[in-house]
């Protein structure tokens, strides 16, 4: 194990704990020495972290304090680096140049250790076989999301029939083959899916919706059977 993940270890197991917690303890979690363990929280502590505490009474954090730089663990770093590089191949080019901007800020904070780990990766996402249609409509579609505000869409659905909606959008679906998105159907008074190839037309609205998002989202899992941790 690198000093840096050792470090963020630490860090997550006094988090854990909200009473104090014995050095012996801690080491013992984490497999390192009392030597190395009181090396690591003088390091914390020169870092900011609020460890009160001594040896042979324990130790706890106070809440608030984020490790600079920001540190991940090598499986951590795998996760994130993969995720990015799906949606480098996977989506709009706006989503995928900000996925490779995140990786490169990630990059340019993490210690040098880590930081070889990333650039090493051999976890690898190949061309996508098929690019879904209607990809340059993610962008608005996200926007409209992420404000609240209201969609007119032109609608043609699998019966070829046309309809103009106004829809109040609150999520996103990602599949192999085509985009989805979930939002409430004024015309319908409803949830309702759209296809994102099948929207020709769409414009944001001056109005936000009424209700908030996570609110029709819980709606929209009720009503589907989903889980939330299937969503997380």
């Amino acid at each position: 194990m690198s000093r840096s993940e050792r470090l963020l270890k630490l860090m997550q197991c006094l988090r854990r704990h909200r009473f104090p917690i014995t050095s012996t303890i801690l080491a013992a979690e984490l497999h390192i020495s009392l030597r190395t363990l009181y090396r690591d929280i003088a390091s914390l502590r020169a870092s900011g972290a609020r460890i009160e505490g001594e040896p042979g009474i324990g130790y706890v954090l106070h809440p608030g304090f984020v490790l600079p730089p920001l540190m991940f663990s090598v499986q951590e770093l795998e996760a994130l680096a993969l995720g990015a590089r799906w949606v480098s191949h996977r989506t709009d080019q706006e989503l995928a140049h900000d996925a490779q901007n995140a990786l490169a800020k990630i990059a340019a904070v993490i210690p040098a250790d880590l930081r070889l780990s990333l650039d090493e990766q051999a976890l690898l996402v190949g061309p996508a076989q098929i690019t879904p249609a209607g990809q340059t409509h993610l962008p608005i579609l996200r926007q409209s999301i992420r404000q609240q505000r209201k969609l007119f869409i032109r609608y043609v659905d699998l019966k070829e029939n046309k309809s103009d909606r106004i829809v109040w959008p609150f999520a996103l679906g990602f599949f192999d083959h085509v985009r989805m998105l979930a939002a409430w159907c004024e015309q319908r008074t409803a949830l309702r899916h759209f296809r994102v190839d099948r929207i020709f037309d769409l414009h944001i609205q001056d109005e936000r919706y009424p209700v908030h998002r996570q609110a029709l989202l819980r709606q929209w899992r009720e009503q589907e059977g989903i889980p939330n941790s299937v969503l997380k």
